[in-house]
């Protein structure tokens, strides 16, 4: 009980600090899950934001699933992303009710400038992050560079940009297999090894 309680707890905190959604949301998951709890690693983290992003739905939300799964299952899933959508529910709730009497503010207007702002740069943490940790090699440079041009010359589809970089990882990443001496790849598998 006490594990589905703390997946309860992480994902609340992080439902209530993670403003921005998409990219902005990865400091938050850094700090909550890789560094301060160690439940997954930054890799992880990674990996299910890609796997999100081809999922339907909001990413953020696809992620706490996976990771609710990853930790207690299917009903670890089902709270922790009950945890992630219980604050803004109850923002949402107390918002819609006054939000007709203090939009107009100018106060509440200069602020939600700097609450963009912050976001935006809590997003280019996240592109920082991202060059450190994937531009390894030449491969990663032209999948991304290609990503981009297709996504900001073209207007490509982002779930094509996304499947396009899958297979083109798969065919750039994946292993050659050897060629024995006097034969040719084709040749099948070598001896010894199941058909």
């Amino acid at each position: 009980m006490r594990g589905y309680l703390e997946l309860l707890w992480a994902f609340f905190v992080i439902g209530g600090t993670a403003f921005g959604g998409g990219y902005a949301v990865v400091p938050v998951l850094d700090r909550e899950l890789v560094k301060k709890r160690g439940w997954i690693t930054m890799d992880e983290v990674l990996d299910f934001f890609t796997i999100a992003q081809i999922a339907p739905g909001v990413i953020i939300v696809n992620i706490a699933t996976f990771v609710g799964c990853k930790r207690k299952g299917i009903l670890g899933g089902i709270v922790a992303t009950t945890g992630l959508i219980l604050p803004g529910i109850f923002l949402m709730l107390i918002v819609s009710m006054f939000f007709r009497y203090f939009a107009e503010h100018r106060v509440v207007q200069h602020a939600l400038v700097g609450i963009r702002l912050a976001v935006c740069v809590l997003m280019l943490d996240v592109v920082i992050k991202l060059f450190k940790g994937f531009f390894r090699d030449y491969k990663a440079i032209i999948i991304s560079v290609a990503a981009f041009v297709f996504s900001a010359v073209f207007s490509t589809n982002p779930v094509f940009v996304i499947l396009g970089a899958g297979l083109a990882g798969l065919l750039l990443y994946l292993p050659k297999r050897a060629v024995p001496k006097g034969g040719s790849a084709s040749d099948g598998p070598p001896k010894g090894d199941a058909p």
